[in-house]
């Protein structure tokens, strides 16, 4: 509520004045949510997931694979909240919510019996300040290129934005547990003595080029994972030493994607060899705190889905309706490798761009990745924010344009997203696939003046599927 107060009053300070305000305006923010609730943070071990794609999945495949050992876990998601007895979708268009809602819901994780919290931590929320007062335990980088970039500036800001995370690490005090892992009071040095200390750890994807940046922050423990198929490109030499786990035996099918890591075969229902990656998040948590491989198994191949990643919309028809979150080129290009795995005739895809300055550039790039992969091009309405929808879906368009597609028989520019999917879903025949990238699960198109406007594409999925009964 006080978000919405401060946001509505700034409107009325001059920007200039604003700017040299802006962080003192989110570091007391931080401040003050965490003291209302009681500083929560500090009774739980906290998780933070941050980079450019697979956070979402990997918070996921974490919460469940802790559940499976046996220990009660709360989660933030940009898909999803898990306080540790519900789930609910995130229906607050933000990965990284605001400080009273973190705050509020880690609360609640407490009063829950959760041992657990894992977080989803975006650079646009680290700059802002909404972790500095969370105190973490493990950090995950899942790998990082270009996105948001024009909202950092550059690349290295960018990169910057995430280390700060990093470097927030050092600051976060010693948590000790029991035997449950649960959080405990240490006023002396003696109770100390009969618990376990957490602790700090650094997990990093080694298969991306920038993971020794990462790896040089400070940590008590490092965890450097690689998928074996993967090349392993290096900026340089990580100073410390750390723990290698690797990911071999790698079977991609339309049904699954099963791995072996540390001598265990997992058998994943999730499909995509990205999906080895977020799963090797979870299981380089899980062994950070001692959980047994066989309970790590359990609980990743007991995963069918995750809302909005690559999620099959079934309505007895013969054709396959895909609906993924996929809004940036390198992860787009990454989800066309996967529907290669499944035997499809035509590829049908509906997609987008965000407005409100998010990275102009990318728009013409994703309508080439479109034109090139798919049979046909439907360009729509997505977040416009305050910029013109039909500028946006003019220059996503105009890439699709320049890899061959012909307006009115490859490609068409409908700005409705709910006629966009009908004419996508009427196209369709049998075999064919219907992408629908760009919003995944969100439960709002975002417009002007920060109007949010109720949306599922799932949900009008669905109610279209119904029509062409």
């Amino acid at each position: 509520m006080l978000d919405k107060v401060l946001a509505h009053i700034k409107r009325f300070i001059p920007k200039k004045v604003f700017d040299f305000l802006w962080p003192f305006y989110h570091y007391f923010l931080g401040l003050l949510g965490n003291m209302v609730y009681g500083y929560p943070s500090h009774k739980l071990i906290v998780i933070g997931i941050t980079g450019t794609t697979g956070k979402t999945t990997s918070v996921y495949l974490i919460a469940k694979a802790l559940a499976a050992a046996g220990y009660q876990v709360g989660y933030t998601s940009t898909a999803m909240f898990g306080d540790g007895r519900r789930e609910w979708l995130n229906d607050k268009k933000m990965t990284m919510v605001g400080r009273w809602f973190t705050f509020s819901i880690m609360r609640q994780m407490v009063k829950n019996g959760c041992q657990y919290a894992v977080v989803e931590t975006s650079s646009e929320g680290i700059v802002q300040y909404r972790h500095r007062f969370i105190n973490y335990d493990v950090l995950v980088f899942t790998g990082i290129y270009p996105e948001h970039i024009e909202a950092h500036g550059s690349f290295a800001k960018y990169q910057e934005a995430k280390g700060m995370l990093f470097a927030h690490l050092k600051d976060c005090k010693t948590k000790y547990v029991n035997d449950q892992r649960r959080v405990q009071k240490t006023d002396n040095g003696i109770k100390k003595l009969s618990l376990h200390r957490i602790k700090k750890t650094i997990i990093v994807n080694g298969d991306d080029e920038y993971s020794d940046y990462f790896l040089n922050f400070w940590a008590e423990d490092k965890i450097k994972y690689r998928i074996a198929s993967q090349e392993h490109p290096q900026t340089g030499k990580a100073r410390q030493h750390y723990r290698k786990v690797v990911a071999d035996q790698i079977n991609l099918s339309a049904t699954g994607t099963s791995f072996t890591v540390e001598g265990a075969p997992i058998n994943l229902q999730l499909l995509g060899e990205f999906n080895v990656g977020n799963a090797l998040n979870a299981v380089c948590v899980c062994l950070s705190q001692d959980v047994e491989l066989k309970n790590i198994k359990q609980g990743l191949e007991q995963v069918r889905g995750i809302p909005g990643r690559l999620e099959k919309i079934s309505n007895g028809h013969n054709f396959t309706v895909i609906v993924d979150y996929a809004f940036e080129p390198q992860a787009v290009a990454k989800l066309y490798e996967t529907i290669k795995l499944i035997p499809h005739r035509h590829v049908i895809h509906v997609l987008g761009s965000a407005g409100g300055g998010r990275d102009v550039a990318r728009r013409p790039i994703l309508g080439k990745i479109a034109g090139e992969q798919a049979n046909y091009v439907i360009v729509t309405n997505e977040d416009p924010y305050d910029d013109d929808p039909q500028i946006i879906i003019d220059q996503v368009a105009l890439g699709a344009e320049k890899a061959g597609k012909k307006e009115g028989a490859s490609l068409w520019k409908i700005m409705n997203r709910q006629e966009a999917i009908a004419k996508a879903l009427g196209l369709a025949q049998e075999q064919d696939i219907v992408l629908i990238t760009g919003k995944g699960s969100e439960q709002a198109i975002c417009s002007k003046k920060g109007e949010k406007i109720p949306w599922d594409d799932r949900e009008v999925v669905r109610q279209e599927l119904d029509k062409l009964k």
